[in-house]
């Protein structure tokens, strides 16, 4: 199976650069399945309906979130009825919407996706690791579901790492999000799970992380609350990670950065490899 994970969507300009470039993308790579964060995708602040449905139609399968999930009042009565929007599987149990799903992928096996949230230096909800450990318990990988797919939407690298080892070799791929700074640590654990700290965003680089430097650096320089802060509008980078799973086992036979315009360094996955491994 061919996964696309794309970064945190931020505001207009990583919504652009995704609804024109996941189209061409899809024929490109012989996607099967594509995932992104959007919770910054309305104007740097939450999403909204309309925002996913025009992710859908330009061709993703399903959208994480995060910390910023409910910063948008009417996702509360949104999200409900949409099973591909995803809020961190560690929120109360009486929190609206779902933490996980099973999808149909392109090539008709099925994928498992978990959003989980981490606890350092973010809101204290329930505990990741035992969250994710009772996901688990009701599908395996090769079994019930052909690929398993966590976004892990935390501050701190060590947590992001710490989940990634701990489950090296029961799922597909971990992959962090929420610094809105691709790393450069992509990588398969010893185990066979793909992984990397962070994806990176989907937004203008010539900002604060996707956001307008100087009410940022004034935020920083006064330490006082300032003006809302405002996502940068320039061309955006889209940043993310290809995955290839091996059809048998779930687990990854590889691991390859993506990033596509705007300032940062471009990265494409090697297309030959691609195909001869699938042959």
């Amino acid at each position: 199976m061919r996964i696309l994970f794309l970064g945190d969507i931020v505001g207009k300009a990583g919504r652009m650069a995704l609804i024109g470039r996941v189209p061409e993308l899809r024929r490109q790579l012989g996607l099967d399945f594509v995932i992104t964060n959007g919770e910054n995708a309305a104007h740097g602040f939450g999403i909204t309906g309309a925002i996913c449905e025009d992710f859908y139609a330009a061709g993703v399968d399903v959208i994480t979130t995060g910390n910023h999930v409910w910063d948008q009042r009417d996702i509360m009565s949104y999200i409900d009825s949409d099973p591909r929007l995803l809020r961190p599987i560690n929120f109360p149990a009486q929190t609206p919407g779902q933490g996980m799903g099973v999808f149909p992928a392109a090539n008709g096996a099925k994928i498992l996706v978990i959003n989980v949230m981490g606890r350092l230096f973010m809101d204290p909800l329930d505990h990741p690791f035992e969250a994710l450990e009772q996901a688990l318990r009701l599908h395996s990988l090769g079994g019930t579901v052909a690929s398993i797919v966590i976004d892990v939407h935390g501050e701190a690298t060590s947590e992001k790492m710490a989940i990634g080892h701990n489950f090296d070799g029961r799922v597909s791929f971990v992959v962090g999000t929420h610094s809105h700074v691709p790393t450069a640590d992509e990588q398969i654990l010893p185990g066979g799970t793909a992984y990397q700290t962070d994806a990176g965003m989907c937004g203008d680089y010539d900002s604060v992380i996707g956001m307008k430097k100087q009410g940022s650096i004034d935020r920083f320089r006064r330490q006082v609350p300032g003006e809302r802060l405002q996502p940068a509008d320039g061309e955006a980078t889209l940043c993310g990670a290809f995955v290839e799973t091996d059809d048998k086992t779930g687990l990854a036979r590889r691991i390859s950065p993506l990033r596509l315009g705007g300032r940062l360094t471009p990265a494409w996955p090697d297309v030959t490899q691609v195909k001869a491994a699938a042959e």
